[in-house]
């Protein structure tokens, strides 16, 4: 099966076709999608900035990420799931885009940084002051806004004729 078959055969599902369809349900879920991004990229980035020390330095870095944790979670799963609908509805058109699939390999290159750091920085004993909670709040905007620019440069890719 080649991954344009396997691409053509998850668009073609029920949920995927629904989705694409409907005309309310693809700008809910884009909103939905969007509205998470928001969310959790703020919770991202106020995490980042204290591992950089720039910003709330009169809290234990390790008291902020264990206040955000939850939020965090919640706000990772809502965009996730949003964007696994928004994509698998249009996957003929995603799979082959450039961007979707960097977007793709940053994301997976976020899980790879959250293995690496959790014992150090990310964890419920971790420190998460000094050189690896800075290396990994840098990594950290670096990854994200690269997903970020991604997602939105996916609207803007023409396929070749």
């Amino acid at each position: 099966m080649t991954i344009a078959s396997l691409s053509h055969s998850i668009q073609m599902t029920d949920l995927a076709t629904t989705v694409r369809e409907s005309t309310l349900l693809y700008p809910i879920i884009m909103t939905l999608h969007l509205a998470s991004i928001g969310f959790f990229g703020g919770l991202i980035l106020m995490t980042d900035l204290r591992l950089l020390g720039v910003t709330m330095q009169s809290t234990p870095a390790p008291e902020v990420i264990a206040r955000l944790r939850l939020w965090k979670r919640i706000g990772f799963v809502v965009m996730v799931m949003c964007g696994l609908l928004l994509a698998t509805s249009k996957m003929d058109t995603y799979y082959p885009n450039p961007y979707f699939q960097i977007k793709m390999l940053l994301l997976a290159l976020v899980g790879v940084h959250a293995l690496a750091f959790h014992g150090s920085v990310y964890g419920k004993s971790a420190a998460a002051e000094g050189g690896p909670a800075k290396l990994a709040g840098a990594l950290s905007l670096l990854l994200w806004t690269g997903i970020l620019s991604m997602g939105r440069w996916i609207a803007y890719y023409e396929a070749p004729k």
